[in-house]
């Protein structure tokens, strides 16, 4: 074999070699980043999954989550319910957003109760519309649903504007007498069915604001108040702090306010708005009123925040502010307003101080040098 030929058979040798080796390369880089480019496909879907993520929605007369929704596709419906011993145990209480006490004649106190995120069944007694009645009304709209009243106060509530009222008359099946009751303590009405009448603003508008997630509640610890919301005790409710399920568990002369249902009524919180109850010519009884400024006690987390209510639009509810002009906030939950006659005594009872740590006797050094 020549050299020549022998250095072209080496070169061809070489060139197959590189070839292969490049090829092996190829491969091993495709097959590498072909790995690669799926994980950082998944953990970018993953991400966007993630974030996508959304919380549910607050409802708006609790502050409390609303994974169903439910208490943004419906207004606010206003329910007036009896108070009277007659009237005792009452139905659907317990599921009321919010619920204000009110003075009516006698002394006797109704309820305002508010519904939105929660419906019971059945809600009972229901009662007539009286003069406080159109002025708490104007700050939320929806349906005011009712039993009679004199024609002064019917106008007034039917002026409310974004306000449906619906009498005893007009309700249809949404409305029912209990066969089992004496009347008038025997008229109840069926939530659900209130609102094929509609209703606005949907989802109502916030009368409170609201602690937000891990912010305490600054005020003096309490362990139970009673209300003097009326000149009458018999209808002066009490309070007591109950640290399990973070609510007030409300009484009344020294029974649980119980309902149908058994379960017995207990807010998150209780604001004790002072107001002044004025007679008005041709109403039932005196009206409280709601509108100007008073003093507040708002309880909330086994402690009490002393400071001012006030209310210069009637088209918005009133704001609560401590000595120092800070808003007083709400823990989210259900909340109870009692309507307090000024001047009547509200009593608070502070929970009993822990007992002082043991006292720690040091010997002398005389009596050290007897005891050895």
């Amino acid at each position: 074999m020549s050299a020549a030929k022998a250095r072209r058979r080496t070169s061809g040798r070489g060139a197959c070699l590189g070839i292969s080796i490049l090829s092996l390369a190829i491969i091993a880089t495709a097959c590498g980043g072909g790995g690669g480019d799926k994980k950082a496909a998944a953990k970018t879907k993953q991400s966007s999954t993630t974030s996508t993520t959304k919380a549910p929605p607050i409802a708006p007369l609790t502050g409390l989550a609303d994974p169903t929704g439910a208490a943004q596709t419906r207004a606010a419906l206003i329910i007036k319910i009896e108070n009277t011993p007659q009237a005792r145990p009452q139905t659907g209480l317990e599921s009321a957003d919010v619920v204000y006490e009110e003075v009516v004649d006698g002394g006797i106190t109704r309820f305002f109760t508010v519904f939105n995120s929660t419906l019971p069944e059945t809600v009972g007694p229901i009662r007539s519309v009286r003069p406080v009645d159109a002025s708490l009304a104007t700050q939320l709209g929806g349906l005011f649903a009712y039993s009679g009243g004199i024609p002064e106060e019917i106008d007034r509530i039917g002026a409310v504007p974004s306000l449906i009222p619906i009498s005893e008359t007009k309700a249809g099946d949404a409305m029912f007498r209990d066969s089992s009751r004496q009347a008038p303590h025997n008229l109840y009405g069926h939530p659900e069915k209130f609102f094929a009448f509609g209703g606005a603003p949907v989802p109502p508008k916030p009368l409170f604001t609201y602690l937000s997630p891990g912010q305490p509640f600054t005020g003096d610890p309490v362990e139970s108040f009673t209300v003097a919301v009326s000149t009458d005790r018999d209808y002066n409710p009490s309070y007591t702090w109950d640290a399990t399920s973070a609510t007030w568990m409300r009484s009344v002369l020294g029974r649980p306010s119980t309902m149908e249902s058994g379960a017995q009524i207990a807010p998150a919180n209780v604001v004790v708005q002072f107001t002044t109850y004025d007679p008005e010519p041709g109403a039932s009884g005196a009206t409280g009123i709601v509108t100007g400024t008073g003093e507040v006690w708002v309880f909330t987390g086994g402690k009490v925040a002393k400071g001012t209510w006030t209310r210069t639009d009637p088209s918005k509810p009133a704001t609560y502010a401590d000595a120092a002009g800070k808003p007083i906030k709400l823990v989210p939950g259900r909340t109870w307003v009692e309507l307090a006659a000024f001047g009547g005594q509200t009593q608070v009872v502070a929970p009993p101080l822990p007992p002082p740590p043991p006292t720690t006797v040091t010997p002398t050094t005389k009596a050290k040098k007897k005891a050895n």
